[in-house]
């Protein structure tokens, strides 16, 4: 094998740097397309309905049984609901329409038998209000809390009614109330804290804290969850009572549904996080009958949110260095600077020429500037692949491998580059069009 020249080594090395770095810049703007526009966890997810526990184990009777009930009765609660509401209140704007309340965590075929009854004007679904084509929402934290914590959508019938009868809609009441918790109730709550930082009460179904809870709150907190509240009656406020039991520590009650936060900066941060996220999940909470567990694990992944997101004084996560992040910007640079080298070095290879094998540099440094051209207007994988080739050809123009191997290589690049001027559409990019202009 006969030895080749320094220059010959700058200009072949140029050009496998420039393929180099073309194939990492390409295949690293591929990874990093991806685009989300708000993707909901609990509304927009792939998930499978009912791999959550979402389900509850109920039916609802046929459609023309549920319409001869409604026809019966203007009120009719199916087995295992939930929602109640003030009927004085309600009934005052409803007039005689008539109501169909089912239970939450059905499954959509049951659910489109409880919509398929025309005959009730007004549907509850869980806590989820419907009628007309119209759905009632809740609008803050008042109305998502006695909504979740007792079952209560007096607000949001009365709403809904005034807007299906044109009637002016009523005054919005809170009607939810707090008392103090009796030294019977919090006892038992305070020495299963004291022993392991949780308590459950009779009637919830929180089994344990989710693993959530050590990214949520990192130093540990304490965890209390109840059952839905009577309706209508004032509800235990246990957070003050425990807060001023457990100075300094974050303290988490589950009234059913409804998250409370209380602890160190809570005048700011439980609106923040309760708002951001009953305002996503509420929907998908009101109809299906998540275990206490799945709502607090969501729950406290936008405590980590919140929390990671700079705001209360909390400092940033460490996020180790990415020396391809970091690199990026530099690589079309570097590209572009081999590119040169290996174009000015087969320049001056081609004025140099004469011998039998002067084309075939000729023809790779067209081939190669080409490639350089098109790489700013397409990122297609026959590029890659033709740019791969280059590099091999340029390999074995070095190493004085045979003509016919070296020209098989440049008729394979310039074959993946008329693939790529196809995707374009530019036949202009066409391989031998492209070297006729050249020459020209």
């Amino acid at each position: 094998m006969t030895g080749v020249p320094r220059s010959g080594l700058v200009r072949w090395g140029s050009l496998g740097a420039a393929v180099l770095v073309l194939v990492v810049f390409l295949v690293a703007q591929r990874q990093s397309v991806d685009v989300s526009y708000g993707r909901s966890p609990t509304s927009s997810d792939p998930v499978k309905e009912g791999s959550a526990g979402e389900l509850a184990d109920v039916t609802v009777p046929s459609v023309e049984e549920m319409t001869a009930m409604v026809r019966a009765d203007a009120v009719v609660r199916l087995p295992g609901s939930v929602a109640r509401w003030d009927e004085a209140a309600v009934r005052e704007v409803i007039g005689d329409a008539r109501i169909l309340v089912a239970p939450p965590g059905l499954d959509e075929a049951e659910r489109k038998r409880v919509r398929d009854v025309e005959a009730a004007e007004i549907r509850v679904i869980g806590t989820d209000v419907t009628g007309g084509g119209l759905q009632a929402t809740s609008t803050g934290l008042a109305d998502w809390r006695i909504r979740f914590a007792q079952g209560d959508v007096t607000s949001l019938l009365v709403t809904l009614a005034a807007k299906l009868n044109d009637k002016p809609a009523a005054e919005d009441v809170d009607r939810f109330r707090w008392r103090e918790p009796t030294a019977a109730e919090l006892d038992p709550v305070v020495a299963d804290l004291r022993a392991a930082g949780v308590h459950t009460g009779a009637g919830a179904t929180l089994a344990r804290v989710p693993k959530s809870a050590e990214a949520a709150f990192p130093d540990g907190a304490l965890y209390v969850a109840l059952p839905r509240q009577p309706f209508g009656e004032p509800v235990p406020q246990y957070g003050p009572a425990l807060t001023a039991l457990f100075p300094d520590r974050p303290v988490v009650v589950m009234y059913g549904d409804w998250i409370e936060y209380h602890g160190p900066r809570a005048e700011e941060f439980a609106d923040v996080v309760g708002t951001s996220f009953y305002a996503q999940a509420a929907d998908r909470i009101a109809t299906y009958a998540y275990p206490q567990a799945n709502v607090l694990h969501a729950y406290l992944n936008r405590v980590t949110d919140v929390r990671y997101a700079g705001l209360f004084d909390r400092p940033l996560p460490y996020l180790p260095l990415d020396p391809l992040r970091v690199a990026l910007p530099a690589l079309p640079w570097l590209f572009a600077a081999c590119a040169v080298v290996f174009l000015v070095l087969s320049a001056n290879s081609v004025r140099r020429g004469g011998t039998a094998r002067a084309g075939t540099p000729a023809r790779l440094a067209g081939l190669t500037a080409l490639a350089i051209e098109v790489s700013a207007l397409s990122s297609d994988p026959s590029l890659v692949r033709g740019m791969s080739k280059l590099r091999a050809a340029g390999d074995a123009l070095a190493e004085d491998l045979p003509d016919a191997h070296v020209r098989t290589l440049l008729d394979d690049a310039a074959a993946e580059l008329d693939t790529t001027a196809k995707a374009l559409g530019r036949q202009d990019y066409r391989s031998d069009v492209y070297l006729r202009g050249r020459v020209a």
